[in-house]
């Protein structure tokens, strides 16, 4: 069948779907790779990977191209699902005979009511889907497809579930930068602290780690870490280096990266001799040998999840690292050369007010190049998500408002909706306008033409949120900047 792969549109400057591990509109538009959707989309002969948010393709466009072709594959977010069903009916309405399959965490963690939400729907993928979609596409029934559940005779249906791909199934993949070059402008992917353009891939699936918020290795990858050998990576990156001369940086968008240090250093060594420039996720584990040894073979910068600075609240979403960890971790990424851009979760159980705080003081210690603050969010499937849920911390209030901005589904007794999305701003606030920040941001901008126009469009965002989050937290504008910008 002739297949096409969607990422689909929905908000305006909305970062979700196939690339999306914190589907929202965020801070500053960002888009990353639909790496997921690019193994099937490179399997089939004839497909076409679609990313249509970045590359400005509205709902009308989507379904006038969805015409050419028999099936269509769509990686939906529990945020952008009600759009997604709109646009599957519209999709349908142009062609009627078109099979449409979702995947994506949304509809593995809730399958039934997924099928339920619309008859538009003709099948969902539960977990990895590369093998599932592409076995459809070439005629197999239903039936026979291991992890798929449809609808038949008036009941749902769900297949036993499939077995996750391991390292030989992995490298048989097919190179993700491949199908990029074929299918999309690389020059449409931005993220604020990576070089533009830039390209991201995976190395491994899966991620150890039990941190109970987060929702991929909880639902898509799993917890089991599966590795792509390093000369597999290796050829990948070497490939990726001839089709894109344009690129300034990689990206290696693993769950994590440094789990196991032999393995930093096998890649590290592989890496180096491609002289090229490359970021990774990263917890707060490696010792300064490993960071150095990743420095010397191009890396730039790190994204790293500190969450919180209580080790009370790293325990109880286990963490599996403290705030004396992370302290030891950037001073050796500092001595090395490292850069950080750092998340942190307002609103994690336990938080208070003091812990907002304590948080805030402690990032600013850290002192990293650029930050994220979210609001903590409970996807279904998760362990916090069953945490608050059993506790009476859920409230009716939807995941996001009617333009993808993140709303705070929870609240605490002595801890309100209002007061954590006001803290958000609290924070960044007090994190970027420090002298030494400013200082540092500008001083990048005055040497670089085309850092100082990304800066300008960032900061005009950037505030544009800001004023949007003042009206749900009931902050008053500050003073000198109008009615809200």
């Amino acid at each position: 069948m002739r297949t096409l792969l969607l990422n689909p549109p929905s908000f305006d400057g909305y970062d979700g779907g196939a690339g999306s591990r914190w589907p929202a509109t965020r801070e500053i538009e960002s888009y990353w790779y639909p790496v997921w959707l690019a193994y099937p989309a490179g399997l089939l002969p004839g497909s076409r990977l679609l990313d249509a948010c970045p590359h400005g393709i509205s709902a009308q466009q989507t379904a006038e191209i969805a015409r050419d072709y028999e099936l269509v594959v769509l990686f939906t977010s529990t945020a952008g699902f009600a759009s997604d069903l709109k646009l599957t009916r519209l999709m349908k309405e142009q062609r009627p005979s078109l099979k449409v399959g979702f995947v994506g965490p949304q509809v593995q963690v809730q399958p039934s009511e997924s099928l339920a939400a619309s008859e538009d729907i003709d099948f969902v993928v539960r977990g990895e889907f590369d093998q599932a979609v592409v076995e459809f596409a070439e005629g197999r029934p239903l039936e026979s497809i291991a992890g798929i559940s449809y609808r038949r005779d008036g009941r749902i249906v769900h297949n036993p579930p499939r077995p996750m791909l391991q390292t030989p199934e992995l490298d048989a993949l097919p190179a993700v930068t491949e199908v990029y070059k074929r299918d999309l402008a690389v020059e449409r992917y931005t993220v604020p602290f990576l070089l533009h353009p830039f390209v991201s891939l995976y190395s491994a699936r899966g991620c150890p780690a039990l941190c109970t918020f987060c929702q991929w290795p909880q639902t898509l990858s799993g917890h089991q870490w599966r590795v792509r050998s390093a000369d597999n990576v290796a050829r990948e990156m070497a490939r990726a280096v001839e089709l894109f001369p344009q690129v300034k940086e990689y990206f290696f968008d693993d769950d994590t990266f440094n789990i196991r240090k032999d393995r930093v250093l096998e890649l590290s060594a592989k890496l180096k001799p491609l002289k090229i420039r490359w970021s990774c996720t990263a917890r707060v584990h490696s010792d300064r040998e490993t960071l150095a040894a990743m420095a010397d073979a191009g890396a730039r910068l790190f994204i790293v999840g500190f969450e919180s600075g209580d080790d009370r609240i790293l325990k109880n979403i286990k963490k599996g690292a403290t705030v004396e960890m992370a302290r030891r971790f950037v001073r050796h990424c500092k001595d090395v050369g490292i850069r950080i851009h750092g998340d942190f979760i307002i609103g994690l159980p336990g938080e208070t007010r003091e812990t907002i705080e304590k948080t805030i003081d402690f990032a600013k210690e850290l002192d990293c190049e650029t930050i994220q603050v979210s609001i903590a969010h409970a996807y279904p499937g998760t362990e916090l998500y069953e945490h608050l849920q059993r506790t009476g911390s859920l409230t009716a209030t939807p995941m996001t408002d009617e333009r993808g901005h993140q709303l705070p589904q929870h609240e605490y007794a002595d801890l309100g909706r209002e007061e954590m999305m006001a803290a958000v701003n609290r924070f960044y606030d007090s994190y970027y306008f420090r002298p030494r920040v400013v200082w540092r941001i500008v001083r990048e901008a005055l040497w670089d033409g085309h850092e100082r126009k990304r800066l300008y469009q960032e900061a005009v965002e950037f505030l544009r949120l800001r004023a949007e989050r003042r009206k749900y937290a009931g902050d008053p504008p500050l003073a000198g900047t109008g009615a809200g910008v």
